[in-house]
């Protein structure tokens, strides 16, 4: 039986292996044409694979559920102005910084919250996982979450039923893009919130979530094996000063509206990534909104 286990293993960890489950998902999936054709890179055929533990008929179907999805939700299609009030308070932005891999960072702060749409909720806090994927350097596939709880109270939280759909798109429709969540000292009452929405996550997920609290020596170690420590605001534990200032964090969403614009062409040609790099090259580099503090 270990003989029959460690054969099965090595060909999951069998790169020619995986080149020939990504191919023979090419080929279930079909021709493609438009933005379905841009999405579906190499790189993007190897993440649905390994959501699924390389399980072709499970991947396939997870992948035409993304690809309705975005047919009919078009998040390459939101554009800033259209969120822009969502993201007054800076409740979810663009970390001018990246991790220690070059990640891009995104900062969640929902003691911040200021609307109560939770359409409109989502449709920001989707335009800035495009943006997050969209800004990730050549080579690099995955985002880092940090989430501060300052001013969180259950008043302020979200309702059970839109943690279960955000959680639902970031794992069903952007599977492998998150490599860790960081949730920075969460107070007492968030206990009774989490052990509900926890229920929602598979496991890959619930291990990329790591609680920190700054009396907890390990977890702060942990968190500054992801970040550089000059990097981090105060409120994660770092000397760095949060200043989100939203009138030059639109400029710089303005900026990638128009850059993202032109990457996702309308026809049917193949775009100058469809070999699996990403975008990154056509994004600007973040501007500093995070000054250090002197």
């Amino acid at each position: 039986m270990f003989r029959l286990w460690s054969t099965s293993h090595q060909q999951e960890d069998d790169p020619l292996n995986h080149d020939a489950k990504i191919n023979e998902l090419k080929a279930a999936i079909g021709p493609l044409s438009g933005r379905s054709l841009q999405f579906c890179t190499d790189a993007c055929f190897r993440r649905y694979l390994e959501a699924r533990n390389w399980n072709l008929g499970k991947a396939k179907k997870m992948l035409e559920e993304t690809l309705k999805w975005r047919s009919t939700y078009k998040p390459e299609e939101i554009r800033w102005r259209e969120v822009a009030c969502e993201g007054e308070t800076g409740k979810v932005y663009r970390a001018s910084f990246r991790d220690r891999s070059g990640r891009t960072v995104l900062i969640l702060r929902p003691g911040m919250q200021n609307t109560v749409s939770i359409d409109n909720q989502m449709r920001h806090l989707v335009y800035l996982i495009e943006n997050a994927v969209f800004n990730l350097p050549e080579g690099q596939e995955q985002m880092a979450w940090l989430i501060d709880f300052t001013g969180w109270t259950l008043s302020t939280t979200v309702p059970v039923k839109s943690a279960r759909d955000t959680i639902n798109i970031l794992q069903n429709h952007y599977p492998e893009r998150l490599a860790v969540a960081f949730l920075y000292n969460p107070p007492r009452i968030f206990e009774a919130f989490w052990k509900i929405v926890k229920y929602f996550l598979d496991n890959k997920t619930f291990h990329k979530v790591k609680f920190v609290y700054p009396k907890n020596k390990d977890s702060v170690e942990l968190m500054k094996q992801y970040f550089d420590e000059e990097n981090l605001p105060i409120e994660f534990g770092g000397p760095a000063i949060l200043n989100y200032d939203h009138e030059e964090f639109s400029k710089l969403m303005n900026q990638d509206d128009v850059k993202s614009a032109a990457f996702w062409c309308p026809d049917d040609k193949p775009p100058h990534w469809a070999h699996g790099r990403s975008g990154a090259e056509v994004a600007p580099e973040p501007v500093s909104l995070t000054p250090a503090a002197s």
